[in-house]
């Protein structure tokens, strides 16, 4: 994949790596990474339908690109920076941010962070590891952080349809009123606090075998 290559799209055109990921950014935060194809690219760089795949193989390795451009700049927090509840909060409450810019980010994660995001994964399971987690607890641990923090939006999803026919039963129509909190703060919140007072309980339960 070259950088600032000419005759890409046509006549005069010549484009970067770099301006094409950054092109897909703005689609991502404009209209969600659903709406994000080789033919909306174009039409944001403003060349021909075929000059992104000079750069980019496919739409796959666009997403691999934009994902890790959407998760720059996080900063692991340092073990002497606090608790370790207080350091997973902080590292957490970052890339919350960064889904939050990048609507639908969360679902490309869920597929490729095994093989494009070690470096997260590295950080956030170093936190469990410092809280006293054995290696198996570790995993499970990290695996529902990363299904929380990344699946969520699948569970409320930004296109939803409520059948206008069905009588929803009494406690679900009651709590339905607040159906617009699951893509806001209050509702982020009371699962993160839920989630830490839950690794919390399992550190209790099962403390740590000293090996030995």
């Amino acid at each position: 994949m070259g950088v600032g290559r000419t005759q890409a799209g046509g006549a005069g055109s010549s484009l970067s790596e770099a301006e094409i990921v950054e092109a897909a950014l703005r689609v991502v935060r404009q209209d969600g990474v659903e709406k994000l194809s080789m033919r909306r690219l174009s039409r944001e760089l403003g060349v021909s339908p075929m000059a992104p795949y000079y750069y980019v193989a496919d739409k796959r390795e666009l997403l691999d690109l934009v994902a890790t451009a959407a998760l720059t700049g996080l900063r692991t927090p340092p073990p002497d920076s606090g608790v370790w509840q207080v350091r997973l909060r902080d590292l957490i409450d970052q890339i919350d941010e960064k889904l939050r810019k990048h609507p639908g980010l969360g679902d490309i994660l869920l597929e490729q962070m095994l093989g494009k995001q070690l470096d997260l994964i590295t950080a956030i399971m170093e936190i469990l590891v410092d809280a006293g987690f054995d290696d198996r607890n570790v995993l499970a641990a990290y695996a529902t952080i990363h299904t929380y923090l990344f699946g969520r939006s699948r569970v409320n999803p930004r296109d939803r349809y409520s059948p206008q026919d069905v009588t929803l039963p009494e406690p679900v129509a009651r709590a339905s009123r607040y159906i617009a909190d699951l893509r806001g703060r209050y509702s982020y919140d009371f699962g993160m606090d839920v989630l830490v007072a839950g690794l919390e309980a399992q550190l209790v339960r099962r403390p740590r075998a000293d090996v030995g």
